[in-house]
């Protein structure tokens, strides 16, 4: 596991606590979870925990509670805001079931986490203690009433004087008990104490010493208190990766970050939208270091408009947004798509329709992307399924883009873009990078949009070749790029772009088969419900049920064969984080019922009748409701 880190100060706790006579229990996973009032750090504690546990070796992932408002209430359920962190033995690939363990600040934030399924009967809660003494009498009363709420839910309620343990480190406690609470997990999980320190340090790196030093003492004092207080202490064993190879810790819009840098790409042109706004953060830290630059554009039409422009002057740009900002694209995407711009087009996912879920996780931007435009607008998608492809991804898009010279929409979720886990270091090659701007003489006797009839590609003048200038158009227009008033241009042109797509299919291979390729039931994803979906596979097998799965990277063009690989199964069905209704739900028959989106899709491309089971939650699938779902559809009761 790869570290590097100017050295930074670290400073030891104040108190020399020995640790109780407690025998460390060794286990393969644990799901630990941080759960707070917005703004006081909890996700900062686990991306630091789960940085940490990954450079000891441990499978790690993450997802982030956000709430849906700026600033919620305090001490509402509807204002939990904080972090689950799965760590294990093994590669970690999504965020696992029902939480073994959970630190709350408040004891109303949980109830929405009850609410959702996260816990079970036996789930330790670590439960900040203050709200029993404090001087309002409702919010003694309600936090009693929880605590007992709580215990008959099956929790097992540990209440800790964590506030008061922080107040004799600093007088604001909000802006420290973050780093508290990471010593806390840092004893209780048996991580390297000096690696957390460092960590901090990293973290707070351009805070100043004095800031880091006090986190530091507030990580040691949190160790030192559980040490104090729990009787009870974990080890996972560290097998996730191999000691040899390096590796990368970061979320999907890092990644995505990173990506873009590695593709030779220039400009990113973006507006802030949850949850896509990480990315430009990362890259307006560290794009300029490689040359690049960042456009913070004054809406969302202007920055795919700056960034069709970039590309027409010769090099591919790319934007950055969610599904409204893709609404509001939609006129400048068709434009690329008629001009034949090359252009990258990253859309973050969340839950909808308009404002929607901001923050939450959905897969509902599928068919827009593959026909929210007016007309007839075919494009390349694709959709990431790991932090790794995040990652790959983009540079894989930025070359389709160019060689089919066409927008390339790559879809990626608020799972993955707020999700960490560790991935291979790419080890970088010039076959990433963009070519250099050709600027020699162009052929003056090959128009603009010099369509192959068999493929539907044209070589394309850049601006300032020589002999290459052209009218860019809009408009329905010839190979000279005249606007089209004969009768066969248009349709020509509506030929040559969609023959493009056919031959890039040409080029796919079949999907891979993730366990035998025939069976029971035939399992179809895509996107970051990958790790959730082959997780429960393997739970089916292992019960001897007779059940696979296959999981998409391209949804336009679809990737080959699968008509006949669902061919082999007695049943197929989607699993998709969007929208569909239940068969048995009031006033839904065959002929009304609304599929998921894929299948909605894969219905259509294969003419087989593949089912599907969704919901829009707002948060990502589990395996044990995906496994629970499988066994049942086995079993008849569909």
């Amino acid at each position: 596991m790869s570290q590097s880190s100017a050295k930074l100060p670290v400073t030891k706790g104040d108190a020399d606590v020995t640790k109780r006579d407690v025998q460390t229990q060794q286990i393969e996973e644990h799901i630990v979870e941080i759960v707070s009032d917005s703004g006081e750090g909890a996700q900062k504690a686990g991306q630091t925990f789960g940085a940490i546990s990954a450079k000891m070796g441990n499978g790690v992932w993450t997802v982030e509670i956000i709430p849906a408002e700026i600033k919620p209430p305090a001490r509402s359920p509807a204002g939990a805001s904080g972090i689950r962190i799965r760590l294990g033995s093994t590669y970690m690939t999504n965020m696992g079931d029902d939480a073994d363990l959970v630190v709350a600040f408040n004891e109303q934030v949980l109830y929405s986490r009850i609410v959702s399924g996260a816990y079970k009967k036996g789930t330790v809660l670590l439960l900040e203690n203050k709200w029993r003494t404090s001087p309002v009498p409702e919010i003694v009363e309600k936090y009693k009433a929880a605590v007992v709420d709580f215990r008959g839910h099956g929790l097992d309620v540990i209440e800790l004087p964590i506030e008061e343990a922080c107040l004799k480190l600093t007088p604001n406690p909000r802006l420290g008990k973050n780093m508290f609470v990471l010593g806390m997990l840092s004893h209780i999980y048996s991580r390297d104490i000096e690696k957390a320190a460092q960590e901090i340090g990293n973290t707070f790196r351009r805070k100043g010493n004095k800031v880091i030093e006090l986190n530091q003492k507030l990580l040691y004092a949190g160790a030192d208190f559980a040490k104090e207080q729990l009787d009870f202490c974990y080890e996972i064993p560290a097998k996730a990766y191999d000691p040899d190879k390096q590796y990368i810790v970061s979320n999907g819009n890092t990644a995505v970050g990173l990506g873009v840098m590695a593709s030779g790409m220039d400009l990113v042109s973006m507006y802030p939208i949850t949850p896509a706004t990480s990315a430009s953060h990362y890259l307006g830290d560290a794009f300029h270091e490689v040359g690049g630059f960042v456009h913070q554009a004054e809406d969302e039409i202007a920055a795919i408009a700056f960034a069709i422009g970039s590309s027409y002057a010769g090099k591919t740009a790319c934007t950055i947004t969610s599904g409204p900002g893709m609404a509001l694209k939609t006129e400048n995407i068709a434009l690329a798509v008629m001009a034949e711009v090359p252009l990258v087009i990253v859309n973050v996912q969340r839950g909808g329709p308009s404002t929607g879920l901001p923050t939450k996780v959905e897969q509902g931007d599928l068919l827009s992307a593959l026909f929210g435009a007016p007309g007839d607008a075919p494009k390349v998608v694709i959709a990431a399924a790991t932090i790794s492809e995040c990652f790959h991804f983009v540079i894989t898009a930025r070359k389709l883009a160019e060689a089919f010279r066409t927008p390339v929409i790559l879809l990626t979720d608020a799972n993955l873009a707020t999700g960490v886990q560790p991935y291979t270091r790419p080890k970088a090659t010039t076959d990433w990078m963009a070519a250099p701007i050709d600027q020699s003489a162009w052929d003056e006797n090959i128009a603009p949009y010099e369509w192959n009839p068999e493929t539907g590609l044209s070589p394309r003048p850049i601006p300032g070749m020589s002999g290459g200038e052209y009218v860019l158009t809009g408009l329905a227009h010839t190979p000279q790029s005249k606007v089209a008033y004969d009768p066969d241009a248009n349709q020509v042109g509506m030929d040559m772009r969609s023959r493009k797509l056919a031959a890039l299919s040409s080029t796919l291979k079949p999907p891979e088969i993730y366990g035998e390729p025939e069976g029971d039931l035939l399992v179809i994803g895509w996107g970051s419900t990958l790790g959730a979906i082959e997780e429960a596979v393997d739970r089916c097998r292992k019960g001897g049920l007779a059940v696979s799965s296959v999981h998409l990277r391209f949804l336009s063009p679809l990737e080959p064969g699968l008509k006949e690989i669902c061919s082999r199964f007695k049943k197929v069905m989607t699993i998709e984080i969007n929208y569909s209704d239940a068969p048995d739900a009031p006033m839904i028959t065959s002929e009304t019922r609304r599929y998921a989106q894929l299948a909605w899709l894969l219905r259509a491309h294969t003419l087989i009748d593949i089912d599907c089971w969704s919901n829009v939650y707002g948060q990502p699938l589990q395996p044990g409701a995906i496994y629970e779902e499988l066994a049942r559809r086995l079993r008849g009761e569909d």
